[in-house]
């Protein structure tokens, strides 16, 4: 964790910046391996402090490592302990990651001599290059993720409900080591699969329905995102075109991405494959996005994305096309970005016509 505060300072000194506060629980986790303290003071010259109230403060003391911990008790002002230090440490350009609107208004009349500048991205800069480390992690929320996929493959059938589907997939999920699902597991089906969220009502499955199944596991912390369309029956000629068409969109995404590509390029691959179907307008969302310790994280791939994915980026492809009253498809996979081409991480069979 200390190589990761370290280059937090590399990127803070090209920015101008003498330190920086962490309020975000997963950047806290990310940089310190502890995700229940309250703030994170990182000056730029080698000083880091975790603050965290009493009833973690034994956790944070047995758990993290190469770090100050200074306890808060119940009644102390926080952001008074973290002025006070800021002054001491003579911090005079401070970046933060996230600050609510009173905590920024009691800190800039505290801190006369300081100027506040909110610095995200030297955050992010870190977070969305995944180290090897990470990314075994992320292969097996990948792997259980799958694993939950071929569950759920093999338990469909006619009159089960949506919910109970949903929670065969948890419950086998949590079997396998995952620490809890990603992001509430989908399964919409018939016309609420129209719905790129989910169905919103639970609903009995029947023979000829589109079901929609989105799945992810976490593990270690880290997530894992993975969709997969399926029929019951026979599926009717419009159907089969539509998912085929989501199938090569998705398929033409992967073989065209890389490090080094405009995000929006890689969306626009796949987009031109569903417009020239005859489907663009029913394509309501980006791509994909970045996954990591959480489930939607930057780079995000869409139209008007303005970033370059890079080698370690972990990312989602998953083109759909969705047409209300009639259904929807999409086909969803997490895969880390290369040099040149990509890793599939999540691995399932592409199957649309199940039994």
């Amino acid at each position: 964790m200390k190589g990761r505060i370290d280059s937090l300072r590399k990127n803070l000194r090209r920015e101008g910046l003498d330190g920086y506060v962490v309020s975000n629980r997963t950047n806290m986790l990310y940089l310190t391996g502890f995700q229940d303290g309250s703030r994170l003071l990182i000056s730029a010259d080698g000083e880091h402090i975790l603050y965290v109230y009493n009833v973690n403060y034994e956790a944070a003391e047995d758990l993290v490592k190469g770090c100050r911990i200074e306890r808060v008790d119940y009644g102390d002002d926080l952001e008074q302990m973290l002025a006070c230090r800021i002054e001491a440490l003579g911090l005079k350009s401070l970046g933060f990651d996230v600050m609510d609107a009173q905590t920024y208004i009691k800190m800039k009349e505290r801190l006369k001599g300081t100027e506040l500048k909110p610095a995200r991205e030297a955050m992010w800069a870190l977070r969305k290059i995944k180290g090897e480390d990470e990314l075994n992690l992320m292969r097996k929320a990948a792997e259980i993720t799958s694993m939950g996929m071929k569950k759920a493959l093999e338990i469909v059938e006619e009159g089960a409900t949506q919910r109970e589907i949903a929670a065969e997939i948890d419950y086998e999920m949590r079997r396998l080591g995952s620490e809890g699902t990603a992001f509430e597991t989908i399964v919409a089906s018939g016309p609420h699969s129209a719905y790129p969220h989910g169905g919103y009502v639970d609903r009995k499955l029947k023979r000829g329905d589109l079901i929609v199944i989105d799945i992810g596991a976490r593990y270690g912390g880290y997530c894992s995102d993975m969709t997969r369309t399926i029929t019951l029956g026979e599926a009717s000629p419009k159907k089969i075109e539509i998912y085929e068409t989501v199938k090569k969109a998705q398929k033409d995404a992967l073989k065209v991405m890389r490090g080094g590509m405009e995000a929006r390029e890689v969306d626009n691959e796949a987009r031109k494959t569903i417009v020239k179907r005859g489907y663009g307008e029913r394509f309501v969302h980006g791509l994909g996005h970045g996954v990591g310790l959480e489930v939607h994280e930057p780079p995000a791939l869409n139209p008007k994305s303005r970033e370059t994915l890079e080698p370690g980026n972990v990312v989602t492809v998953e083109p759909g096309i969705y047409i209300t009253g009639f259904g929807g498809v999409r086909i969803e996979d997490t895969v880390l970005v290369l040099r040149e081409g990509v890793e599939v991480l999540t691995k399932a069979p592409y199957q649309l016509v199940l039994k």
